[in-house]
């Protein structure tokens, strides 16, 4: 059990309410009018990062802990889900709020995921340098209430969508922000995935911050939903413990003595790195481990949809020729994910376009050293590009034109074995009928040779 089913559990038991963190967020909020519990994160129900039923939930505990003031500094997503549709979960939160008349609950701020805050492997601290500044300073575009904000933004570069969505800030009749973080306030990021949490929890925790321009740092109460990484101990405080990931199966590859090459583009180095580890940041094993991030451009990835595709491929090559090669590679193309989250159709058939190319040179490769490939995918993202009502059928704009899926899909994925060696076939089994990404690692272990261990989820190969 990971992120949400651990949250979802917590919540059911009112062990999340009871534990020690709780207590210390709402403490000061609770004793002092003038001391403010902050609420921040992705609000939607698309339960990749976040779910807005956490929210609701944190909302009605912190009443009964007697919080007199909250605020909530909601982020639009428009990945995770349709595209956009930031509106109804505005609507469902401040619905909620209203049971609490006699509280001074309120959004605060909002923006877009891709332009606010939730910024992952250090790609644009911009991101989060924004967020810091509108919440911290309540600097931002000011408006009386989100959906005057909302109305206005949607005309704006960026506003059609809900993950480019510009940042706001809210504001009282006499145009101050009515939620900037102060001296005594507490501060919860109620994400419960790691990647995109990280960096703001640096910001409220970390004393050394280089990539930030904080100026007076406020004196706050900072946890999240989470420990987003187990290397590092980030954030010092959280609600509910992390999962227990041991024995990965690149610790072990590692105590096999096998030698490990690990790359993606800044986008999806983690996936390579700190996802697969367990939600580890660190290199498991420096002499045995190399790890290479390709930096990802810093602009929308429908302008540029092949990405760094063509640079990792050339790494992973040069790597194989090196005169210790790997005897495992691990990489991750980030073009069908990234791009088909734009929803732009054309960009993701370039994308993909890309991707058959390279996985074409890779394989090349392969061949030459008499290897093994191994493909799959975490999701889809490009094999869908429309959205599409309860029977299939494509989802016309007002203007007649299809509306684009900028979310996940739910189809099945494939995963293929392309052995170069002759003398050796591969069977599948057929009695795996729920298989997925957990299978993966027993499946490596039987690629490599060797047997997996007996509490993993059993391999997809007849041995």
């Amino acid at each position: 059990e990971q992120g949400a089913a651990l949250v979802n559990q917590a919540i059911a038991s009112g062990r999340i309410w009871q534990s020690a963190t709780w207590q210390w967020l709402t403490e000061m909020p609770a004793q002092n009018a003038n001391h403010t519990l902050h609420l921040c994160g992705l609000l939607s129900d698309g339960n990749v990062h976040a779910h807005i039923d956490h929210v609701l939930a944190m909302v009605d505990a912190a009443n009964l802990a007697g919080v007199q003031r909250l605020r909530l500094h909601v982020l639009a997503d428009g990945r995770d889900v349709a595209d956009p549709s930031f509106e109804q979960y505005v609507l469902q939160l401040e619905t909620h709020l209203q049971q609490f008349a006699a509280r001074d609950y309120r959004i605060a701020s909002g923006g877009g995921r891709m332009v606010l805050t939730m910024d992952r492997y250090e790609a644009d601290w911009s991101m989060v340098q924004r967020g810091w500044d509108m919440y911290v300073r309540g600097q931002g575009p000011r408006f009386p209430s989100v959906a005057m904000a909302l109305h206005d933004l949607r005309s704006q570069p960026g506003g059609h969508s809900d993950q480019s969505l510009p940042g706001f800030v809210i504001c009282d009749a006499e145009g101050q922000a009515v939620g900037p973080v102060q001296d005594g306030d507490s501060f919860l990021f109620w994400n419960f995935r790691g990647d995109r949490a990280i960096e703001i929890s640096r910001a409220f925790d970390d004393d050394d911050v280089p990539q930030l321009i904080r100026g007076q740092r406020p004196q706050v109460r900072y946890a999240g939903m989470m420990q987003y990484d187990g290397d590092l101990h980030l954030p010092k405080r959280f609600l509910v413990d992390p999962p227990v990931i041991e024995r990965t199966v690149g610790e072990y590859i590692a105590a096999l003595g096998l030698r490990t090459f690990a790359i993606s583009e800044t986008q999806k180095y983690g996936h390579v790195t700190y996802f697969w580890n367990g939600n580890r940041s660190g290199v498991l094993a420096p002499e045995l481990e190399q790890y290479q991030e390709v930096p990802s451009d810093r602009i929308s990835f429908d302008r540029a949809p092949e990405m760094q595709a063509q640079a990792i491929t050339d790494a992973v090559l040069r790597a194989l020729e090196a005169p210790r090669p790997p005897h495992v590679v691990r990489l991750n193309y980030a073009n069908g994910d990234m791009v088909g989250h734009t929803g732009d159709l054309a960009a993701t058939i370039t994308a993909m376009e890309t991707v058959d190319r390279e996985v074409a040179r890779l394989w090349a490769a392969v061949q030459a050293k008499g290897g093994v490939l191994l493909v799959t995918a975490d999701h889809g993202n490009a094999d869908d590009m429309w959205t599409r009502d309860s029977k299939g059928r494509p989802v016309l704009r007002a203007d007649g034109t299809t509306a684009p899926k900028t979310s996940h899909t739910l189809n099945p994925v494939p995963f293929s074995i392309a052995d170069a060696r002759s003398d050796v076939s591969w069977l599948f089994r057929h009695d795996l009928p729920h298989a997925g990404l957990a299978n993966v690692a027993a499946t490596l272990l039987q690629v490599l040779g060797y047997g997996a261990p007996d509490d993993y989820e059993p391999g997809l190969l007849n041995t």
